[in-house]
């Protein structure tokens, strides 16, 4: 009997040792699961995806991003989700896999939360004050530094579902300082531990036989 090749593996990157924290927290083994920190930056992102997926083990993955990222509209609040459509930066646009999927089993995972979709922009430095209004001005509902650079990787590497997954951690009015030291940021920390198993049920259904 033939053996059934393997599934591809799950991928989650993320850039911050809170955020790794927060996911290895949430982790239950549940399937193929990957969880790398790729540190602060696009630079850092891209050369950290794209050293992952050159493992044998990983070259076929599925490739999420995650951490927290800044709320770009008015009324977003730390602790809401963000699910990408599409993520953009200077390099272009990469859309995203399974976005109607990731919210569904996100609103199950973590009931009671809000969450947004749209698009996902990237930047090379931390947004403050007016650099929030003339983002949301191109369209985009959120920025965080990794995102973007993080699937432009994936998807020029090979053909794999891609998805953003973000936490609002600061909002237009709710701007922070520092992760973790006000109720804001622990707000979204404890967002973050809960939503690896809407993670892992993506990828799974992801990787259904289509009908």
């Amino acid at each position: 009997m033939d053996r059934q090749p393997e599934p591809a593996p799950l991928l989650i990157a993320c850039a911050l040792g809170i955020e790794r924290l927060a996911l290895r927290r949430g982790t239950r083994g549940d399937g193929p699961v990957t969880v790398l920190r790729t540190g602060m930056g696009p630079e850092a992102a891209e050369a950290a995806v794209t050293r992952a997926l050159a493992d044998p083990a990983l070259r076929d993955a599925v490739v999420l991003a995650t951490g927290f990222c800044a709320g770009l509209a008015p009324g977003m609040h730390p602790g809401d989700l963000v699910v990408a459509e599409e993520t953009r930066d200077p390099r272009g646009v990469t859309r995203c896999d399974g976005v109607e999927l990731l919210v569904k089993e996100l609103v199950r995972a973590v009931p009671g939360r809000t969450v947004h979709t749209g698009p996902l922009t990237g930047s090379d430095h931390v947004v403050r004050g007016h650099e929030r209004s003339d983002l949301l001005a191109t369209g985009a509902i959120a920025v965080d530094m990794e995102s973007a650079a993080t699937l432009h990787s994936a998807v020029r590497t090979g053909v794999r579902p891609v998805a953003a997954v973000r936490v609002v951690v600061d909002a237009p009015e709710h701007e922070l300082v520092r992760i973790g030291t006000v109720r804001g940021g622990i707000s979204a920390f404890r967002v973050l531990r809960s939503v690896l198993p809407a993670f892992v049920e993506w990828h799974r259904s992801l990787l259904l036989p289509r009908r």
